[in-house]
């Protein structure tokens, strides 16, 4: 990721002057959306080191939300960019500029080869945290804006079709606004403490009562802390004479096995338990 903030910023640089000198909305758009990914880059980073604190008697949890908290900033980044950019080209469509394509192309060329080795640098942690899915989005949203930028480039290079430059700008938008859309949706989730993606709260159930000892199952709660990380929560009644240690053995063997899920709290109660809530 650092090797990607680096050759990321480098040519962030190249993009704004080549936007500016080809005067391209297109060249221009893709040098905000590597604006917005030097801050999403840099914003990971440090979610990463600060997730990895810790925990404390304030903090029990420790600091694994940061990386969330930072992956909706990114989602909500991305939306507001192209807000912005939509904004643009729609005045640009009103009065079409004089646009250099030859520039424009050449310029956008080098930053589709920067965002692709950025894209394989990133690659392999995107499926294991929401935080490096976002930077992984952000540079795929780039590359995404040098192929339009390109298209754009030889449009007017080759026909002086200027609208082309807007046309591509808002088509890049739209791209970035769908994309970013299930980064905010899942952020949004995990902070709402919702069931994990993948977690079928009636099937964890289901496997629960399953077990041989188990008479019901109530107050299940299933939620991630972080990317990668589930916690459940769960009463379970146990039937009379079942020897409580083998019985939680058994279910957490079941929950690890059939869900992953490794960060367990299960209460064991015997048949007629009855629980006083809210009792000091």
């Amino acid at each position: 990721m650092m090797i990607c903030l680096i050759l990321v910023f480098l040519y962030m640089i190249a993009e704004a002057v080549g936007g500016w000198m080809a005067n391209s909305l297109a060249l221009l758009a893709d040098a905000g959306h590597m604006l917005s990914d030097v801050a999403a880059l840099g914003l990971s980073l440090f979610a990463m080191w600060f997730a990895g604190r810790p925990a404390n008697a304030r903090r029990t949890y420790g600091y694994h939300r940061a990386e969330i908290l930072v992956a909706l900033v990114n989602g909500a980044a991305l939306v507001a960019i192209s807000i912005l950019i939509l904004i643009e080209a729609i005045e640009r469509f009103r009065r079409p500029p004089e646009v250099h394509g030859a520039i424009l192309m050449s310029i956008a060329i080098g930053g589709l080869v920067v965002n692709l080795v950025s894209l394989w640098l990133l690659h392999a942690g995107r499926g294991e945290s929401l935080n490096v899915r976002g930077a992984w989005l952000h540079v795929l949203t780039d590359a995404l804006g040098s192929v339009g930028a390109i298209s754009a480039g030889v449009l007017v290079w080759a026909w002086k079709w200027n609208w082309a430059d807007p046309a591509i700008s808002i088509l890049i938008s739209a791209l970035v606004v769908y994309s970013s859309w299930n980064l905010l949706k899942e952020s949004v989730a995990v902070l709402m403490e919702s069931a994990p993606r993948g977690v079928d709260v009636d099937r964890v159930r289901d496997a629960m009562l399953g077990v041989s000892g188990v008479v019901a199952v109530h107050d299940l709660h299933v939620w991630s802390i972080t990317s990668g990380l589930d916690a459940l929560s769960a009463h379970v009644v146990a039937a009379d004479g079942a020897t409580y240690p083998e019985l939680l053995a058994k279910i957490r063997g079941v929950l690890h096995e059939g869900f992953g899920i490794d960060h367990q709290t299960i209460q064991i109660e015997p048949g007629g338990f009855v629980e006083h809530r809210g009792a000091i």
